[in-house]
C-alpha cells in the first residue's frame, strides 16, 4: 500500500508552480509595466504563496513574502510604478522565498535583509509588519457568482455603441459565461438595420465588488435593461435554472420531466423555450459545476501524479507489449482460429494503452522554453549586451524524460550563443548592418519520430579560422589535414576545448559544450550544426520523442536479430546479384537515379553465419543522409521495449539499447547516425591499412 503524501512535499510541488508564475509574470511586467492583469498574476501568486506558506509552517517564508505582497498591493493602487528596479526586486525576493521553502534552515537571511533593505528603500519607509499567521492562512480572496440579463437600447448602435467591446470588458472581471439570445429579433422584412435587437445571458464569478459590474456600462445603463442577480454556487438542475430565469414555469418543468425525453429539447421542441435560452441555462450549469470544482480544489479536471508512478505504469505497459509479442507467436504457431482473435483483439487494446500512456508523458516544449527567459535576461545584463529571447513551436510535444534531460545542454547553447555569438556592443552590431539587440531564437518541430530543437543567433558566427588555429594548437587536427565545416564545428565539443580569449564566470574553461555532446549523446540523439560569417550559427538537435517504446523493423543478419528504428527506414528494396557481387565493404546502389551507399552488417560486425543467397537492403536517413543496411531477412514490423545496455556495453556506440522479442531472446536496437559514423571510421581504416 502506498504512503499517506507528505503535505509538505505537496505544497513544495504547488508552490514550485506558483514561483515559475511569479517569474514569467514578472519578466512580462519588465516589458509592459501598465498592464493591470499581470500586475493581478503576480499579487496573487505571492498572495496564495504567503498563505498556503504559513498554514504548513513556513512562517519566515510568509512573513518575507507579506513585504513583497505589500510592494504588488501599492501597485495595484496606483501609489508605486511597476518599475524595472522593483522588478529586479522582486526576481531577487523570489529566488530568496523558495530558497525559505526548499531548504529553510539553509537560506541566507543576510540576503533576506538585504532585500528587504532595497524594496523599503524603493517604497518608501519601512515596510508594514506582517499579521499574524492565523490570520494570513485564513486570509482568502471573496468570489461571488452573478447571473446578469443584458438587454441594450434598440438605438444602442446609433448612439455611438459598441456591444462587443462592452461584453469584452465585462468578461475581464472574472470567469464569465455569455451566451447571446436572439428571440427579439423580428423577421427579415422588419428588421431595422440600426437598431440592436440581441440580448445576452450569462453568469459571472468575480473577486470584484458588484458595482464594477455597473461600472461597465455605466454609459448606457439609464437606456438599457440590467438584471444581476447573485446565485449559489452549488450543482444545479437544468429545470431549477429554468424556473429561477423565468424562462418556464414549474408545472411545465414537472410535466416534462415525467416524459422519457431530455428535458431541454422537449421544452424546445414544443415551444416553451427557445434554443438560445437553453444554451444559456445550459452554460449557467455548466459554469456553476466548474466554479464548484475549482472551489473543491479541482483545477479543470487536471490532477497531478509523481513523475515516479508515471515511470512505473510506463514500465508496466511495456512489459505487457513484451507478453503481447510472445502470446502473438504462439497463436502463430497454433492454428486455432478463436485464439488469434483473441490475440487480435488483445493487441489492439495494449496498442491503444501504449499509445495512451505515452500521451501522458508527453509534455510541451514550451514549459521548457519559457524557464529561459531569465537566463536570457540575467546574463545579457552581466555582459553588457541587449538580447531578445524568442521561441516557437512551443506546442511540441515530447517525453517528460527527454524534457527533464534537455535543460542543462539547452542552458549551455545559449549561453555559449550569448557570450560568443552576439556581438560585444551595440555598436558593432550597427556597424555590421544589425540592430543593437541581439537575438536569440528557439524552435521545436516534429519530425517522424523525432523532435528538432534549433538555437539560432544573429551574432558574428562561429570563427573557422579559430576554431582550426586553436584545435591545431591542442592536437586534435594535423595542419594538413582537410576538414568540412560540418567536422571542424563539431571540434567544439572536444572535452577542454575552447576559443575565449580570457576565463570568465561564463565560459573560458571548455566545460559547457562537452557537456552539451555527452548528454545529447544519452538522449540518443544528434546535434547539426550551421554557421555564416557575420550572420550567426544554428545548432539543431535532432531527439527522439521517447526514449521507451519505439515503432521498429525486426530483421536477420546470420541468424543474429536486430531492431531498427522505423522512424529512420525510407524504404526497402531486395540486393541485386550485380550489386551483391562487387567487393565488400561499402558501396553504392542505383536507387531511381540517386547513388546511395550502403554498408553490410555482417562484414561491418564480423558475423559468422549462413549466407542467404537473396539479401535486403534497408534504406534508412541520419539526418540529411541517406544510406543502406544489407541484411540477410526482414522480418517485419516490431513494437520495441526499450531497454538500456548493461554498464558493459553502454559505451559500444552502434547501439542504442536492446529489446526482448516474444520468444525471449534479445534484439539489440541499431542507433543509425552512429551505426553510419562507425562504418565510416571502419572504411578510413580499412584505406589506411
Amino acid at each position: 500500500m502506498n504512503a499517506t503524501p507528505d503535505p509538505v512535499e505537496t505544497f513544495r510541488i504547488e508552490a514550485n508552480d506558483l514561483f515559475e508564475q511569479l517569474e514569467q509574470a514578472l519578466l512580462d511586467i519588465e516589458d509592459d509595466p501598465q498592464n493591470k492583469d499581470l500586475i493581478d498574476t503576480a499579487f496573487r501568486a505571492l498572495h496564495t504563496i504567503k498563505g498556503s506558506g504559513a498554514m504548513f509552517g513556513f512562517d519566515r517564508a510568509a512573513a518575507f513574502t507579506h513585504h513583497v505582497e505589500n510592494a504588488f498591493d501599492m501597485v495595484r493602487k496606483g501609489t508605486l510604478a511597476a518599475s524595472p528596479e522593483l522588478v529586479n526586486i522582486a526576481l531577487s525576493a523570489r529566488d530568496h522565498i523558495r530558497a525559505l521553502i526548499d531548504n529553510p534552515d539553509g537560506a541566507d537571511s543576510v540576503r533576506g535583509e538585504l532585500i528587504l533593505e532595497d524594496l523599503a528603500r524603493l517604497v518608501g519607509g519601512d515596510p508594514a509588519p506582517p499579521p499574524p499567521v492565523a490570520e494570513t492562512a485564513k486570509e482568502e480572496v471573496k468570489r461571488t457568482t452573478y447571473r446578469i440579463h443584458i438587454k441594450l437600447a434598440l438605438d444602442a448602435l446609433m448612439t455611438g455603441g459598441n456591444p462587443l467591446l462592452l461584453l469584452d470588458e465585462l468578461r475581464e472581471l472574472g470567469d464569465c459565461s455569455l451566451v447571446a439570445v436572439a428571440d427579439a429579433i423580428p423577421p427579415l422584412e422588419e428588421i431595422d438595420p440600426f437598431a440592436c435587437y440581441m440580448q445576452w445571458d450569462g453568469v459571472l464569478t468575480t473577486d470584484r465588488p458588484r458595482s464594477a459590474i455597473d461600472d461597465v456600462f455605466i454609459f448606457t445603463l439609464d437606456d438599457m435593461e440590467l438584471r444581476v442577480e447573485e446565485v449559489e454556487v452549488e450543482p444545479k438542475l437544468l429545470g431549477e435554472i429554468l424556473v429561477e430565469r423565468g424562462m418556464v414555469s414549474p408545472d411545465i418543468v414537472q410535466s416534462v420531466v415525467e416524459g422519457q425525453e431530455k428535458l431541454g429539447d422537449r421544452l424546445v421542441k414544443e415551444g416553451h423555450l427557445s434554443s438560445d435560452k437553453l444554451r444559456a441555462a445550459l452554460a449557467e450549469q455548466g459554469h456553476l459545476k466548474n466554479e464548484q470544482d475549482r472551489a473543491a480544489g479541482k483545477d479543470g479536471g487536471v490532477i497531478k501524479v509523481q513523475a515516479e508512478k508515471l515511470d512505473e505504469l510506463m514500465d508496466q505497459v511495456g512489459e505487457l507489449v513484451i507478453a503481447q509479442a510472445r502470446l502473438r507467436q504462439l497463436a502463430d504457431k497454433s492454428g486455432d482460429l478463436s485464439l488469434k482473435s483473441i490475440v487480435e483483439e488483445i493487441e489492439r487494446l495494449s496498442g491503444h494503452l501504449r499509445d495512451v500512456s505515452m500521451g501522458i508523458r508527453m509534455v510541451p516544449i514550451g514549459t521548457l522554453f519559457g524557464k529561459f527567459r531569465r537566463l536570457v535576461r540575467d546574463l545579457s545584463n552581466e555582459l553588457g549586451k541587449q538580447v531578445q529571447l524568442s521561441w516557437s513551436g512551443e506546442e511540441t510535444e515530447i517525453d517528460k524524460t527527454v524534457i527533464e534531460r534537455l535543460h542543462d545542454p539547452l542552458v549551455h547553447l545559449i549561453r555559449n550563443s550569448i557570450d560568443h555569438g552576439i556581438e560585444a556592443s551595440g555598436e558593432q552590431r550597427e556597424m555590421a548592418g544589425k540592430p543593437r539587440e541581439g537575438k536569440v531564437h528557439l524552435s521545436a518541430v516534429h519530425s517522424g519520430a523525432q523532435v528538432l530543437i534549433s538555437i539560432r543567433d544573429d551574432g558574428k558566427g562561429l570563427d573557422r579560422d579559430r576554431i582550426r588555429a586553436k584545435a591545431e594548437e591542442t592536437g586534435l587536427v594535423a595542419p594538413d589535414q582537410e576538414l568540412s565545416d560540418s567536422e571542424l564545428f563539431h571540434l567544439i565539443f572536444h572535452p577542454g576545448f575552447s576559443t575565449a580569449q580570457k576565463i570568465t564566470s561564463v565560459s573560458g574553461r571548455g566545460v559547457g559544450m562537452d557537456v552539451v555532446k555527452r548528454m545529447i549523446d544519452a538522449l540518443r540523439g544528434t546535434i547539426d550544426i550551421e554557421s555564416r560569417p557575420g550572420e550567426g550559427a544554428t545548432f539543431t538537435l535532432r531527439l527522439p520523442l521517447t526514449l521507451a517504446i519505439i515503432e521498429g523493423l525486426l530483421v536477420r543478419v546470420a541468424g543474429e536479430r536486430y531492431v531498427l528504428p522505423l522512424s529512420a527506414v525510407e524504404e526497402c528494396i531486395e540486393l541485386s546479384p550485380e550489386d551483391d557481387a562487387r567487393s565488400t565493404g561499402r558501396d553504392f546502389l542505383n536507387i531511381r537515379g540517386d547513388l546511395v551507399p550502403f554498408v553490410r552488417l555482417r562484414g561491418l560486425f564480423d558475423l559468422r553465419g549462413p549466407i542467404t543467397p537473396y539479401p535486403k537492403v534497408v534504406v534508412v536517413s541520419a539526418g540529411e543522409f541517406r544510406f543502406g543496411v544489407v541484411v540477410d531477412q526482414i522480418l517485419g514490423g516490431h513494437q520495441t521495449v526499450i531497454k538500456s545496455l548493461s554498464k558493459l556495453h553502454a559505451d559500444i556506440p552502434t547501439f542504442s539499447g536492446a529489446t526482448i522479442l516474444g520468444d525471449g531472446s534479445v534484439a539489440l536496437i541499431l542507433d543509425v547516425p552512429r551505426l553510419l559514423d562507425f562504418s565510416q571510421s571502419r572504411e578510413g581504416q580499412l584505406k589506411a591499412s
